[in-house]
């Protein structure tokens, strides 16, 4: 009997890992309900999967709900990340998944299902519980832990390159902050960088995380900071980019004091070219975002900044950042002179938000930390340099972690 033709037994193995999906799947969290559409192309088929707390369906073709994310693929990508020879973000990264729709969950689906032989699937979105939210995270890899934290009007997606590179390291957590991207959005919540921090401290406590390297971009990076100062004994190392110190010029101090985040339960939207613009601005050479992936961020953020709460918690959050005293009794840098964790910063030479400029204070009040500007690099260094930065944070984590655990004082006033 002659063989099949190779696309007939692709398919066949294409369908057979479909029909398989429900009896693998792991389950999700109370009241979560998605579906997605899966399109392979070169087969020439589509699949929806459609997932609530307890059941997994997969219907052949389309069906009359839209889905929330649609996966466009090919067989043999899809037959790898069912494998686990592939994650999804590795997949996503080299451009062989086509995204529409929620990025989170496109890259979410293959965490709800255990892999083809029984082992643990790469990645795993899950919510964290702590008192009045939830907080959206993605853990991969094994090893010791590492967290990520993204800057504002962001979400840990901005992080997904470097999870996938620290992952063959680390036991790796990306957290959206409350307020951003998956997590809740209250709208009573003073988003500040202190709040943040109890929120993160929280969210390793209900992950059983004891000590951990942190790093942070932007916002995060701040964030990252606080829980430095204020935990020192959860933290290992600090990897630090673009962080967003306290501003020493503050020219519209007097009227950034006199808007209220309270504005934002007011509906209103951000014009989406302006939405583009800005994020074309983060970077020193714009053409480095693929288009696809742009429109994907910016569709993210104007759904997130629909909601009430979105728009409080991005107004909030720009507002404190600006407004944080540079000196004086609680001013920033006295309290960053305290700061005991290894540090290290990274700047990008053409960054119009957090100029690489602000080195200078950090090594005035910071002598200790090392500090590095990339060259040709913007805001976010993880996304722009993703190979550089990444490299970067395995090395300095790997440093950290040869000189051991120091000793560490209780925290000290400013």
């Amino acid at each position: 009997m002659a063989a099949p033709a190779p696309h007939v037994a692709r398919l066949a193995t294409v369908e057979a890992s479909f029909r398989s999906l429900a009896e693998r799947f792991l389950g999700a969290d109370p009241g979560f309900d998605a579906s997605w559409r899966i399109v392979l192309g070169d087969v020439g088929h589509s699949w929806e999967v459609r997932v609530t707390a307890d059941r997994a369906r997969v219907r052949k073709g389309a069906t009359s709900r839209d889905p929330d994310a649609v996966v466009g693929t090919d067989a043999a990508t899809w037959i790898a990340l069912r494998r686990g020879e592939l994650s999804a973000i590795d997949a996503f990264g080299q451009r062989l998944l086509d995204v529409r729709g929620n990025l989170d969950l496109a890259i979410a689906f293959a965490g709800f299902f255990a892999l083809e032989d029984g082992r643990d699937p790469l990645l795993r979105f899950h919510a964290i519980g702590l008192p009045g939210l939830d907080l959206s995270a993605l853990t991969m890899g094994a090893g010791p832990d590492v967290v990520l934290l993204h800057g504002l009007g962001g979400a840990k997606s901005s992080f997904f390159a470097a999870a996938a590179a620290l992952a063959r390291h680390y036991r790796v957590h990306a957290l959206d902050l409350p307020g951003f991207g998956a997590s809740s959005k209250p709208a009573v919540a003073p988003y500040t960088a202190r709040w943040f921090a109890e929120t993160v401290r929280g969210a390793m406590d209900e992950l059983g995380i004891e000590r951990a390297h942190v790093a942070g971009n932007s916002m995060g990076g701040r964030v990252a900071i606080e829980l430095g100062l204020r935990h020192p004994e959860r933290v290992a190392g600090l990897a630090l980019l673009c962080p967003a110190v306290a501003f020493l010029k503050r020219t519209y101090h007097p009227a950034v004091r006199l808007m209220r985040p309270e504005l934002g339960l007011l509906p209103h939207r951000l014009v989406r070219a302006k939405v583009a613009e800005h994020l074309s601005s983060l970077f020193a050479d714009p053409d480095m975002i693929d288009p696809a992936v742009a429109d994907l961020v910016v569709d993210e953020f104007q759904r997130i900044y629909a909601s009430a709460g979105g728009r409080i918690a991005f107004l909030s959050s720009a507002r404190n950042i600006y407004l944080e005293a540079p000196y004086g009794r609680t001013g920033f840098y006295g309290r960053l002179s305290q700061l005991q964790a290894p540090a290290l910063f990274v700047w990008g030479s053409h960054d119009r938000v957090i100029p690489a400029a602000f080195a200078r204070h950090v090594t005035r009040w910071l002598p200790s930390a090392e500090q590095i500007v990339l060259d040709g690099c913007g805001h976010v260094p993880q996304v722009e340099c993703a190979e550089q930065t990444s490299d970067l944070l395995v090395r300095f984590f790997a440093d950290v972690d040869a000189l051991g655990p120091p000793a560490v004082d209780a925290p000290r006033a400013a």
